[in-house]
């Protein structure tokens, strides 16, 4: 009997008793529950939409009233801590000082310290200084010269003084040709006797300060209105697509556009109004209280009908969708139910329909869905090499020599598709390789599963296709070539390379020994880089008893596992003149920035650079150890550790005129030629932000320093150490620049 014979006529015995006979009764029972199960879902489903159409509006409502409650709320907080603002302001040092003993030059110092607040403080529009008269001294802005101060604010006669603050109604000005609703608030400045030095002035924007609070609403993009109790808009004019009858303009009426809206809001304090396209609500809010008159507005904002419609359809869907999934598990539920019903009763033993899978040539097991060998048969266990009663119940997992990773991997094959084909090796003496074919079947009449498994010895054929993938690998071309795995050590190689290094057919030795001591120190790095770029090219000079006699241009380049591990390395060689001179001991000389260079390499390197270079040149060192995290000797390896991480992921976006180099244990020196302060200041943020992505980034901090002439290299380190130790005190920034040149945009930190 052939091989497929078998297998097919497995197959054909495990289907073949796998029938289920449904009855006349079983399908009208199953029906007439379906019937009941749909008609139910369907009532209980559109009862869930009628009801919720009804609550949506009024939860959006009742939702929006309270956002407007928190924004008034917040509004009130916000005059009030603009009072105490005035107030500070107006009892400030440079104020006294100036009114104590005006001068032009206090003058020009307290409008200094003014325009400082308002350029940083968004609401704030201007201060100013009237004299007891009310006449105005000076101002940081002249957008309110023509206002004047209520005379009932002025002299003896007030009603107000001292510590009070007194708020203005709202009004319009045009600043920079655009019209800006504000309010102004006022300080008396007293000398002891109560008599009047002065009074300050502070200008403060509406529209800026809702700005601040509009936060407090959930969806940003809710109009929000202010209005006063005339009716005339003082803030939300710049609504997103506005109703048709609402103002659309600063100083715009609602009372005019709108007018039966109007009327509903004049007479309460808050309510809710609805129309045929949204539904409004409105508060009343008083910003402060003063002795002569209260601040009332209305915050207004409104729901279009469209926005509930829309996003009812949504919830109506998510319903619907959410009825037929109860309506498709509880159907599915009952059809299970009636097939179990039915398969128990048919229930048969399902061992004996695989007898016939013994008959073949194959190797045979049987196993059950937790893995557990079942039965097999007298050529799989000599294949196994193990006899067939100590195999009966063991894990297949084990018998096999499969790792977690690869079993969960048949198991999901197996779960989707019913089926894997696949290599294994066993870790045995021989290592025999085994072409394996694993199938999944219902055992009949029974919702047990088996897995049959199926498997041949292909070990001479593996090996044979890979001593070919291995010649295949390495070229008979006139470059010298050497096949290493991922340690170094040499597999094969060509005649041109066991010319070049003199082998005489001993291949038995690692790279590394060839090349130096300087690459076997790097191999670590070296490796690294080749997982992530997929080779590594350098320079390799000549060294004392070394087997070459010329520069070579070397390249290894990797062939990588489906993990991702090296599995073999190709090496190639060429002889080369010296691109690079070097007066260090090293005999590695990258190529671009190919490794780290330690410092005197970087010495070198600075010193050969003409002075037109360095001049257009940038230095950063980079601080990686985070405070605290690496705080004593025990922790030096995982700061090690962390240093490679760093420097390998810098090697992989390190631009072509970089050099990079290790200070010490730490730190990190790059040098930047044709980069000025600014473009380094930008690579180093690019550079945080491609860290913080790779999740290395924690406690980093870089100083920026430019070259200024004359100059050595531990002066230029000197410079950047100063920037780095400001980077390192800041609180709000990790990198800072020192001694950078007068051209540049960006301040020094």
């Amino acid at each position: 009997m052939s091989k497929h014979t078998a297998v097919s006529s497995s197959n054909s015995l495990l289907i073949s008793s796998q029938a289920t006979h449904w009855s006349q009764q079983h399908i009208l029972s199953l029906l007439s529950q379906l019937i009941i199960l749909l008609i139910a879902v369907f009532i209980v489903t559109s009862m869930v939409v009628n009801l919720g159409e009804r609550r949506l509006q009024e939860d959006w409502a009742d939702q929006r009233y309270s956002e407007l409650q928190t924004v008034a709320s917040l509004a009130y907080d916000k005059v009030s801590f603009l009072q105490f603002r005035t107030q500070i302001i107006a009892k400030g040092e440079l104020l006294r000082q100036y009114l104590q003993n005006p001068s032009e030059k206090l003058q020009l110092k307290t409008i200094e310290n003014w325009d400082s607040l308002t350029d940083n403080i968004p609401e704030l529009l201007g201060l100013a200084l009237f004299n007891p008269q009310g006449q105005l001294q000076f101002a940081t802005t002249g957008s309110f010269n023509n206002m004047q101060l209520p005379a009932a604010l002025l002299g003896s006669g007030r009603n107000m003084g001292g510590n009070d603050i007194y708020t203005s109604p709202m009004a319009f000005t045009p600043i920079d040709g655009i019209l800006e609703p504000y309010f102004y608030q006022l300080s008396w400045i007293e000398n002891p006797d109560q008599s009047i030095k002065g009074y300050l002035v502070t200008y403060n924007s509406i529209v800026k300060l809702l700005e601040t609070i509009k936060p407090a609403f959930f969806n940003q993009n809710s109009p929000l209105l202010m209005l006063d109790t005339q009716g005339f808009l003082y803030a939300g004019a710049n609504q997103p697509a506005p109703l048709d009858n609402m103002p659309d303009a600063l100083g715009a009426s609602l009372k005019q556009s709108y007018p039966e809206l109007w009327r509903v809001m004049a007479m309460n304090n808050f309510g809710q109004f609805h129309s045929h396209d949204a539904t409004f609500v409105y508060l009343k809010v008083e910003l402060t209280s003063q002795y002569e008159t209260k601040r009332e507005y209305f915050l207004l904002s409104y729901i279009r009908h469209d926005d509930i419609a829309a996003r009812y359809a949504q919830w109506r869907i998510v319903i619907i969708i959410a009825g037929c999934l109860i309506a498709l598990l509880a159907s599915l539920l009952i059809i299970l139910r009636h097939r179990f019903v039915l398969e128990r009763r048919a229930k048969q033993n399902s061992v004996q329909l695989s007898n016939g899978l013994f008959n073949s040539e194959l190797s045979c097991l049987i196993v059950n869905d937790s893995g557990r060998i079942q039965s097999i048969n007298a050529k799989a266990a000599a294949a196994l090499s193990l006899p067939a009663d100590v195999l009966k119940d063991r894990s297949l997992q084990r018998v096999l020599h499969l790792d977690d990773e690869r079993f969960n991997h048949i198991k999901e094959a197996l779960t989707h598709h019913k089926q894997w084909h696949g290599e294994i090796s066993l870790e045995t003496l021989n290592s025999s390789m085994l072409q394996t074919h694993i199938r999944s079947k219902k055992c009949p009449n029974s919702n047990e599963h088996y897995w049959l498994v199926t498997f041949e010895d292909i070990t001479a054929l593996f090996e044979s296709q890979r001593q070919a993938y291995l010649y295949q690998l390495m070229s008979s071309g006139a470059v010298a070539m050497a096949l290493t795995d991922a340690s170094g050590l040499i597999i094969k190689c060509n005649n041109q390379f066991d010319h070049l290094m003199s082998l005489h057919g001993d291949t038995n030795i690692s790279i590394t020994e060839l090349l130096g001591d300087e690459l076997k120190n790097q191999w670590q790095n070296i490796t690294a880089q080749i997982s992530l770029q997929g080779e590594w090219t350098a320079q390799v000079m000549p060294f004392n008893h070394s087997r070459y006699d010329h520069c070579l241009k070397t390249t290894l380049a990797g062939q990588l596992t489906f993990e991702g591990d090296i599995e073999y390395l190709i090496c190639t060689f060429e002889e080369t003149t010296q691109a690079v001179s070097t007066q260090s001991n090293s005999n590695v000389i990258g190529h671009r920035s190919a490794i780290v260079l330690r410092l005197n390499e970087l010495e070198n390197y600075f010193f050969k650079l003409s002075e037109l270079t360095k001049e257009h040149s940038s230095l950063l060192v980079m601080d990686i150890n985070p405070e605290g995290i690496f705080s004593n000797m025990g922790n030096m390896s995982q700061l090690e550790k962390r240093q490679k991480d760093i420097e390998l992921q810098l090697l992989i976006e390190l631009p072509l005129n970089y050099q990079i180099a290790q200070w010490q244990l730490g730190k990190l020196v790059i040098l930047l030629t044709e980069t000025n302060a600014n473009s380094a200041h930008q690579y180093a943020i690019n550079m945080l932000q491609s860290l913080e992505e790779k999740n290395l980034g924690e406690g980093i901090n870089i100083g920026i320093a430019s070259y200024l002439q004359p100059q050595s290299l531990d002066t230029y380190l000197a410079n950047a150490e100063i920037a780095l130790k400001r980077a390192k005190q800041s609180v709000d920034q990790n990198i800072c620049q020192a001694f950078t040149r007068p051209t540049n945009n960006q301040s020094n930190h």
